[in-house]
């Protein structure tokens, strides 16, 4: 045992290079060799928006799916505020409902894109409420079942 060399000597490195062809995939491989030990080749900030829209989706109860769509989308564009939240980025999602139901326009905004995500994925026409009307009897995603929704979400999140 005295004998044997470690598998990983410089000079063993050097002997098995001498003997193989010159090739630029080669040299870039040993050069970038060791840069992303012990790291996730997955960023941070995708991370943190997947650990979010899989929070999303397992906390969402959203049948036809187009709310959790465009709460998830939300998130994704969010990349500044995901930033400041790379270590509890349910607290980014927290932010982001929190604008949505800070304001009547933001979230009769909202609900216009979940209904329109809504026609995206049933090939119908949407049911958009109007500012102060009442709703369709048929809307599935009406200015107050978005509102409650969003609501039961957050109190999840606190």
């Amino acid at each position: 045992m005295g004998n044997e060399q470690d598998p990983n000597s410089d000079e063993i490195q050097r002997e098995m290079r001498a003997q193989q062809k010159f090739s630029v995939a080669g040299a870039i491989g040993r050069a970038g060799s060791g840069l992303m030990k012990g790291a996730s080749p997955v960023s941070r900030q995708e991370q943190a928006v997947t650990l979010a829209t899989q929070w999303i989706d397992h906390n969402t109860p959203d049948p036809s799916g187009a709310l959790k769509s465009i709460l998830r989308r939300k998130v994704r564009d969010s990349a500044l505020l995901i930033e400041r939240h790379l270590e509890q980025p349910c607290d980014a999602l927290r932010e982001i409902m929190d604008s949505i139901l800070d304001s009547d326009y933001a979230l009769q905004e909202f609900v216009r894109q979940v209904d329109v995500r809504w026609g995206e994925l049933y090939q119908e026409r949407p049911l958009f409420q109007r500012a102060g009307q009442a709703p369709d009897p048929a809307d599935e995603y009406t200015h107050e079942s978005v509102r409650q929704a969003l609501s039961l979400l957050l109190e999840k999140l606190r």
